[in-house]
């Protein structure tokens, strides 16, 4: 769909985040035509720029340049905005602290925005349950809920997407996506990075409120739902809200980097979690009694995301009789490099029978080369089209907190070394990630 007629305006447009994502996804939509010359940007902020000093700021085409203006504050932007011409839709990014969502909803209600605004909120919503709810019950005093566009980008990465893809418009899987044949779901975020310049903030949030509570069990609402009626957002929605529903929470561990109180912005006493790993069950018929773990942190001895799918051993018999083959596994590489991998078990040529580990791999870059849709640049499309499938409703998010509250700030804090994952305190066996680490390079 190519985008016509729309003003889009950043809220907090000096800071890095305009600078590193959103106007080079602004541009790649308009490099490839998906948003055109009718449509104009305009940055708000504090500051004290004009047009051409703002302009200045990004290294993106002249064209784009030409459709980039700015505006310092919120006070007359609907009169500058109708000098510029007639739009259809004005989406309003809040490029800003979660402190002032609610005040900065109310102004632009104050200075005349309706019907016809659309708000993209970065995370994070809220703290925990009671502070969630505050901000929605706020925000709803001003606009309707189909206005608001509560930002995951992870819901937005091109491999999280495709698990909707596998599971549903393949006849192979569905039979075996249940407690019968899977043991264990394992998700995985690691970085080997610590807090670095976000120590003050991350202080202040940790692990499980800043990567667990959101990004990751949104993925495992998709990996683990019951087929939508539709791929309309209100029928995926509310598949994910019945998983929400009925998750229980039994296990936390919460681990800290030796270190971290070292870190700029962090507390010398600080007990915050940089490493945590839960154990969870979902109550209903499909995946009954079978566990799934969920592991966050930073600091560690290797970086990426992704899911590992393990199936039930197979039965004494056969080739099995002693136990020897491995379980058959899907690992879904979610990031750096996107790919899946089917962990099978064949015969090695010329022997008797002799079995050995296969692997059968479908690699993004190898089928669609390397340049795959970034994360802002799928968003701010849907936005501007007014696609919710890929953004959080305020009873999600209202869900994951009450359902995580309870371990949060909870339970004894460990330690480990940086550069290293304390796998000996694990809940369960790790599936050997690091194997499949040159998969899909």
């Amino acid at each position: 769909m190519t985008i016509h007629e729309s003003a889009i305006v950043i809220l907090g447009a000096s800071g890095d985040l305009t600078k590193r994502k959103l106007l080079p996804a602004l541009a790649r939509l308009f490099k490839t035509g998906k948003l055109t010359q009718s449509s104009i940007i305009i940055g708000s902020g504090r500051t004290d720029f004009d047009d051409e000093g703002f302009r200045n700021r990004f290294d993106v085409p002249e064209d784009v340049k030409q459709i980039l203006f700015y505006h310092s504050g919120i006070k007359g932007l609907k009169n500058y905005i109708s000098k510029k011409g007639s739009f259809t839709r004005v989406i309003f990014f809040f490029a800003l602290p979660p402190s002032v969502y609610v005040t900065t909803a109310r102004e632009l209600s104050e200075e005349g925005f309706g019907n016809e605004a659309r708000l993209i909120i970065e995370k994070p919503f809220g703290y925990d349950f009671e502070s969630a709810q505050t901000i929605n019950n706020a925000l709803h005093k001003y606009y309707d809920e189909s206005q608001l566009f509560r930002i995951d980008h992870y819901l937005a990465k091109e491999a999280i997407q495709n698990i909707l893809v596998f599971r549903f418009a393949n006849a192979l899987f569905d039979p075996i996506w249940n407690s019968r044949y899977i043991e264990e779901i394992q998700i995985n975020a690691c970085e080997r990075i610590g807090v670095e310049n976000r120590g003050a903030y991350f202080d202040k949030s940790g692990i499980i409120r800043d990567m667990i509570q959101n990004h990751l069990v949104q993925l495992m609402c998709l990996l683990t739902m019951e087929p939508p009626v539709s791929l309309n957002a209100e029928d995926i929605r509310l598949q994910k809200i019945n998983i929400l529903k009925v998750i229980d929470y039994t296990e936390c561990k919460r681990f800290q980097y030796n270190g971290y109180r070292d870190e700029p912005g962090v507390a010398s006493d600080s007990t915050t979690e940089t490493y945590a790993e839960l154990k969870l069950y979902i109550n209903n018929f499909r995946w009954i009694n079978m566990p799934i773990y969920i592991r966050a942190g930073k600091a560690l001895n290797r970086k990426g995301t992704e899911i590992g799918i393990k199936f039930k051993a197979l039965p004494r018999l056969l080739f099995n009789k002693h136990g020897e083959i491995k379980q058959n596994r899907i690992i879904f590489k979610i990031q750096p490099t996107e790919g899946i991998i089917l962990d099978l078990s064949g015969k090695i040529p010329g022997s008797d029978f002799q079995i050995t580990e296969t692997k059968m791999k479908f690699c993004y870059r190898d089928h669609f080369g390397s340049e795959i849709e970034g994360a802002y640049e799928k968003l701010l499309l849907d936005a501007l089209e007014g696609d919710r499938t890929l953004f959080v409703s305020s009873e999600e998010t209202e869900l994951s907190w009450q359902k995580i509250g309870s371990l949060l700030d909870t339970g004894t804090l460990r330690f480990y070394d940086q550069g290293k994952i304390p796998i000996e305190l694990t809940l369960t066996d790790w599936l050997d990630f690091e194997k499949y680490e040159n998969s899909c390079q």
